[in-house]
């Protein structure tokens, strides 16, 4: 009795996996439909459907003697375009086969282009377009990139050509800190005045140092302000002529000073005669 039970226990997983196992493996036939011969060739997906010139003008074919001329060439203009069958099988090919893929062709060319058809050609003018954007976008990013990189060489490179050269024997280090003293002790000097002295005197002060302790570097910076300043013509100009109004200032004010030191000399040439001849007299 029990072994009856540990049999049945047993034999019932052993039995269901028979069974599975027969279902899963039991042989069957798969039926595949066969390819149409006549649609062989296939389409490229993207070509325009706007219009359908999918098949050929048919060919001319003379007429039989058993016809009449004015029927074949009512047959002929009437006729559609006929599908395009290879000389090698039209030979060995029946009646039924032409018959039936001249129906074929005749139907695909009555029915025009399928949704299928327009959708590829719709997701081909949407591929383009995305295409084309992101070739704009693409050349977009480069010319940005382009003008950076020229903007960073032609800051590297005016930077550059401030500093004095080595030649020179001029030092930037010290002369910056010249410089500096110069404008804060202007600025110390004119600390009680008004606004426009507290803010020309160190200015001025400043530049002169500059122009005093780092000529070669000043003349520079003097030289690439005056390059900005010809982008900009009226300005150019006005520079121009304040700077021809100081230097004929400055030209009147040195030959004014040597006339006046002249003049001075003369006088105290005149009154050192004067004394000298009281002098003398007094004698």
């Amino acid at each position: 009795m029990a072994a009856r039970v540990l049999l049945q226990r047993r034999a019932a997983p052993l039995t269901a996996a028979l069974l599975v196992g027969a279902v899963a493996f039991y042989p069957q036939v798969a039926y595949a439909e066969a390819p149409d011969n006549n649609h062989s060739s296939k389409k490229p997906i993207y070509d325009d459907f706007d219009s359908f010139d999918a098949f050929p003008p048919p060919a001319k074919t003379t007429p039989s003697p058993s016809r009449s001329a004015p029927a074949a060439a009512t047959q002929a203009t009437a006729a559609p375009p006929a599908a395009v069958v290879p000389a090698a099988s039209s030979s060995s090919s029946s009646p039924s086969t032409t018959t039936t893929s001249y129906s074929d062709a005749l139907a695909t060319w009555q029915r025009g282009p399928t949704p299928t058809d327009r959708l590829a050609a719709q997701i081909r003018r949407a591929r383009l377009f995305l295409y084309q954007q992101t070739c704009a976008a693409e050349d977009r990013v480069n010319a940005g990139m382009s003008r950076a990189f020229d903007l960073e060489q032609s800051f590297t490179s005016t930077i550059a050509s401030l500093a004095p050269p080595r030649e020179s024997g001029e030092k930037l280090m010290p002369g910056v800190i010249y410089v500096l003293v110069a404008g804060m002790a202007g600025s110390i000097v004119a600390r009680n005045r008004n606004v426009l002295l507290r803010s020309s005197i160190p200015l001025a002060l400043g530049l002169g140092a500059a122009w005093t302790v780092m000529p070669v570097t000043m003349t520079n910076v003097s030289n690439l302000l005056w390059r900005y300043e010809q982008k900009f013509p009226a300005v150019a100009d006005a520079h121009l002529r304040t700077r021809e109004g100081v230097e004929q200032g400055w030209s009147f004010a040195r030959v004014h000073s040597q006339l006046a030191q002249r003049k001075l000399t003369e006088t105290v040439g005149e009154a050192r005669e004067t004394v000298e001849g009281w002098v003398r007299k007094g004698k």
